[in-house]
């Protein structure tokens, strides 16, 4: 039996995919230098959260451990154990979330209030990579459009914008060009404002009973389960509904790889691998592999089919 390598498990280019894209800046070499701390966890302190549990118990959880360990946040560095190391001292309270543009109410909300202005529920997802690789995530939050229906959306309103936090002496990446794999900040998404409504999309505060950790978002993060990790934007400072569509972070830098949808999508393949299957981030190590195929919309495609309707997905990406 042939002894598997790390390269097994995940193929460099996969893995490591988003490096290509660094290297176009000559950041390779800094990108390298970067510690691997797969699977740290700094959550001791996180407080309890009050929220309606889930009673979905058809989905298999990942262990928190991989849940909070292995993540791309390149804020706080390109591999997928440093967010864990290098978010560990971020500090989230105080925060305030503002939303506007579009609105015939705008308003904010501060560090508390992100948890007690709706009621919170716990939300089992999907969680796909375009990286290729799954996760199941039990988050806990709130449905976006409770937000945006206290915001009241004027009739011009089409997009749903979201802006990071934009903190350079708390955020390495943002401070150090190279450290943050050469993108600008601070990291910008967007939604359709039918997508924003739709009741899957989520604003999560926490994940396992918990507030979130710094590296999956803190305090408040979006969570799309039928689009790739990417649009799920993270540490989000302010929301602002456009009747224009905005570039977004990675459309921006690799407009051939990262559309504005970035739905899930089987049939449609990365540039540079195929996106048909994924490889399930599960309780066993690094050469534990296991893939499954991937499933139209991440699995839910009943449920957002009809947002897409008359939309050609291998242009619309």
């Amino acid at each position: 039996m042939k002894k598997l390598t790390e390269n097994d498990v995940t193929p460099e280019d996969i893995f490591h995919q988003r490096r290509k894209i660094i290297k176009a800046f000559g950041l390779s070499a800094v990108a390298a230098t970067l510690p691997n701390l797969s699977f740290a966890q700094h959550t001791n302190s996180l407080k309890a959260l009050k929220y309606q549990k889930s009673s979905d118990s058809s989905l298999i959880l990942t262990p928190e451990n991989k849940v909070t360990g292995y993540n791309n946040f390149y804020e706080f560095g390109v591999d997928k154990g440093s967010p864990a190391h290098y978010a560990r001292n971020f500090k989230v309270d105080p925060w305030q979330l503002e939303i506007g543009g579009e609105v015939e109410n705008p308003f904010i909300l501060d560090y508390n209030q992100l948890f007690t202005q709706f009621p919170l529920e716990e939300r089992i997802y999907r969680f796909r990579c375009v990286e290729a690789w799954s996760m199941v995530v039990p988050w806990i939050g709130f449905e976006l459009n409770k937000l945006l229906a206290k915001a009241k959306p004027t009739s011009k309103a089409k997009y749903v914008v979201f802006h990071t936090l934009y903190d350079p002496e708390q955020i390495p990446g943002q401070k150090n060009h190279f450290f943050g794999g050469g993108i600008n900040y601070p990291y910008v998404e967007a939604l359709t404002i039918a997508e924003a409504m739709h009741s899957l999309t989520l604003m999560s505060v926490g994940l396992y009973g918990k507030a979130l950790p710094a590296q999956n978002g803190a305090p408040i993060r979006l969570v799309v389960p039928w689009k790739y990790g990417f649009k799920s934007i993270k540490s989000i400072v302010k929301i602002t509904l456009s009747e224009t569509r905005p570039r977004t972070t990675w459309e921006s830098l690799a407009p051939n790889e990262y559309g504005f949808y970035a739905n899930v999508n089987p049939q449609v393949d990365h540039p540079r691998w195929s996106q048909a299957s994924e490889r399930v981030i599960g309780a066993g190590g690094l050469l534990s592999v296991k893939r499954q195929p991937t499933l139209m919309f991440n699995g839910y495609e009943q449920e957002v089919a009809h947002l897409y309707t008359g939309l050609d997905l291998r242009t619309n990406y």
